[in-house]
């Protein structure tokens, strides 16, 4: 993309112009988190079981004692050697967040297909401390529309996102989060989930590469993203030796 270089004023004249719509941006998602905020409940009945470090623990355990619960559908299969590059970009944004989170009533846990152990394995590998469980042999992924099974992937359509996607750009796996709240009583209620590009906003990498030069400089959502530890070498600007040198 070719850009017109300026004067000062022109431009300042062009980024007054740009603030204008980005408060409108600001203006619409507050009205969106207010929308999201009076969304209906739906009462949890369903006795979902979930293989953590401290043996198997129920989903009002996974509350760790606090009324709000955020679960992050981490693509990790059960034949799965490794978690998916995408879920572990989100991950690597995660531990910063639980003091805060925690202290503000909410607890954040991924959930997965894959088997403890090698979930267990790929955390250590990769350095994180969140709260990370297996489901397993559950219900709950298929439940809340993350994993799908061969005959519904053969049927040629999977509903995922709300909407039905096509089976050839849909996986076994797919990402999301879902929000729980658990009143006095105990009780279990579904508030919200999202999905696809829905928890970019969640992804303080991407919105910082919002405000670099060329953005996100990607040919796909997120093309550009890898494991932590499988990038090559950050390539290092050597800047040109002056001619006083």
């Amino acid at each position: 993309m070719e850009h017109a270089v300026v004067s000062k004023e022109e431009w300042l004249e062009a980024r007054k112009a740009l603030l204008l719509r980005e408060k409108e941006v600001t203006r619409h998602r507050d009205a969106v988190n207010r929308e999201r905020l009076a969304l209906p409940w739906v009462k949890i009945d369903k006795d979902y079981r979930f293989e953590t470090p401290k043996g198997q623990r129920s989903l009002a355990d996974l509350f760790d004692g606090r009324s709000q619960l955020i679960i992050y559908h981490f693509m990790f299969g059960p034949d799965w050697e490794a978690g998916c590059p995408g879920c572990s970009f989100f991950a690597d944004h995660v531990d910063g967040t639980l003091v805060h989170l925690n202290h503000h009533d909410v607890t954040l846990v991924s959930v997965s297909r894959a088997p403890l152990a090698k979930i267990e394995a790929y955390k250590r590998r990769m350095g994180w401390q969140f709260p990370w469980v297996s489901s397993f042999g559950s219900d709950f992924n298929f439940d809340f529309g993350v994993s799908f099974t061969k005959e519904q992937l053969a049927s040629g359509s999977v509903i995922y996102n709300y909407r039905e996607t096509p089976s050839d750009k849909a996986h076994d796996e797919l990402p999301g989060t879902s929000s729980f709240y658990r009143n006095d009583k105990g009780e279990i209620f579904h508030t919200y989930s999202s999905y696809a590009r829905g928890g970019e906003e969640g992804l303080g990498t991407l919105m910082i590469l919002d405000q670099a030069p060329l953005g996100r400089n990607e040919s796909s959502t997120m093309n550009f993203v890898r494991r932590h530890d499988e990038y090559e070498p950050a390539p290092v600007f050597i800047p040109p030796a002056s001619c006083c040198q």
